[in-house]
């Protein structure tokens, strides 16, 4: 075919690819349907819709079809295999746009949530995505339940990311994985945003944990919220919390006691030291002591969490009272006891006493 005559925008190679199957029936090879499928990537590339580069093909099978008589099968055939080429080449180039798009988007996450970027480049990159830097933001980090991990692009994965960006759009709210926890991060005055994202996270891994961390501004705003997110959920698997969302605002107090170690400690073995000696060890009296606080010091509460009668409870009160030489039931040693309940958690003691 002259090329005045040719569609514009249109592969000579699929031109020749119908003229051989008219002239001998001959089947396209793979070298031909490659050089159709880089055709359709470029097309893509230059930003070509599917649908417009299928329908000059046909429109081009239309002009090239041959005046004498043929096997029209052979033809369809050949004009069916070079279709889908084209179709494959310019999936190829989506396919390849889209995990670029999303190298780009995870590399930034990386570096909003590490602080690893030069402030200026990281603003500019931000506002791609939404974001403000100047603005406060927080970040919210969940846990599947067990030994389950959140993986990029799996269901679970997926499906909280649908359910969050549907209701809340794409705009100023990134998610992400990272080392098998799912992180969201949305601005600080949209606090509606985490709560339905670990509402999200905790159904669609049917269990898990969500940690909130506080609002702050700046870049370095987000590294602090994400760094005290994961340093709430370290603190709820030292001290057993139970509850599905916990928040960085609600437990400041604990991180404050944790930074003075060696106080902590003093304060741990002069209040417990004596329970090593007893009987079946200082675990049970601790155990104790964490459901009588937990039950707000009320007796018949604490007792129904240890599974124990009132009286058994009152029996270990006492006996804790003999050992130590203080008694939980006085408010005015309670706070020390607390305190001390507090940080044989956090320390891990006595199994880290050593």
């Amino acid at each position: 075919m002259n090329e005045r005559c040719r569609p514009s925008k249109t592969s000579a190679g699929y031109e020749a690819l119908i003229a051989a199957a008219a002239r001998s029936g001959e089947e396209p090879d793979e070298r031909r349907l490659e050089e159709l499928r880089f055709f359709g990537q470029q097309a893509a590339a230059d930003g070509r819709t599917l649908r417009s580069l299928v329908v000059d093909h046909l429109a081009l099978a239309r002009v090239a079809w041959p005046d004498v008589a043929v096997d029209a099968g052979r033809v369809l055939a050949a004009m069916q295999q070079g279709v889908e080429a084209l179709c494959e080449g310019h999936e190829r180039a989506q396919q390849f746009a889209v995990r670029q798009q999303e190298a780009v988007r995870r590399e930034f996450i990386d570096d909003l949530l590490y602080g690893r970027s030069e402030l200026g480049s990281l603003v500019e990159r931000a506002e791609r995505f939404g974001l403000r830097l100047s603005y406060a933001h927080a970040v919210a980090v969940a846990v599947a339940e067990g030994t389950g991990a959140y993986v990029e692009g799996d269901v679970v994965s997926r499906r909280v990311e649908r359910a969050v960006t549907g209701r809340f759009g794409e705009r100023s709210v990134l998610l992400t994985t990272k080392n098998g926890r799912m992180v969201c991060i949305a601005p600080g005055d949209q606090h509606e945003v985490l709560l339905s994202f670990a509402e999200q996270a905790h159904a669609a891994a049917e269990g898990g944990r969500t940690a909130i961390g506080r609002p702050h501004a700046g870049a370095g705003g987000i590294v602090h919220s994400y760094q005290e997110a994961l340093q709430v959920l370290d603190l709820a698997d030292r001290l057993g919390f139970a509850e599905p969302v916990l928040h960085g605002a609600d437990l400041l107090v604990y991180p404050v006691l944790a930074r003075d170690r060696q106080a902590l400690a003093d304060l741990v073995r002069t209040t417990f030291g004596a329970l090593l000696e007893a009987r079946g060890g200082p675990q049970p009296y601790l155990e104790t002591f964490n459901a009588y606080f937990d039950a707000g010091c009320v007796g018949a509460q604490a007792a129904r969490r240890l599974a124990l009668s009132v009286r058994a409870l009152t029996y270990r009160l006492r006996r804790i009272h003999q050992l130590t030489g203080s008694d939980p039931t006085d408010p005015e040693q309670r706070y020390r006891l607390q305190t001390a309940v507090i940080g044989a958690r956090l320390l891990d003691w006595p199994a880290q006493s050593r």
